[in-house]
């Protein structure tokens, strides 16, 4: 798993009818992307360091400032 500022990190509940969890990766640890994260809840804005387990996944967002979109 590798992230970068302003990915996703969505966390899959584990039990059946509860929601999932997701947060904007705020912070780095490792210069190569790799956890643990800083996450701000979407839920609660608070900030966490968080180690995603297997039912975490990263979303990166579509468009990224510098990159070209293809087209």
């Amino acid at each position: 798993m590798r992230a970068r500022l302003g990915d996703r990190l969505v966390v899959e509940s584990p039990t059946t009818g509860a929601t999932r969890r997701d947060g904007e990766i705020v912070g780095l640890r490792h210069e190569d992307g790799t956890p643990p994260y800083d996450v701000r809840w979407s839920d609660t804005h608070e900030v966490t360091l968080v180690f995603p387990g297997p039912d975490a996944h990263i979303r990166h967002p579509a468009h990224r400032k510098g990159v070209p979109q293809a087209g």
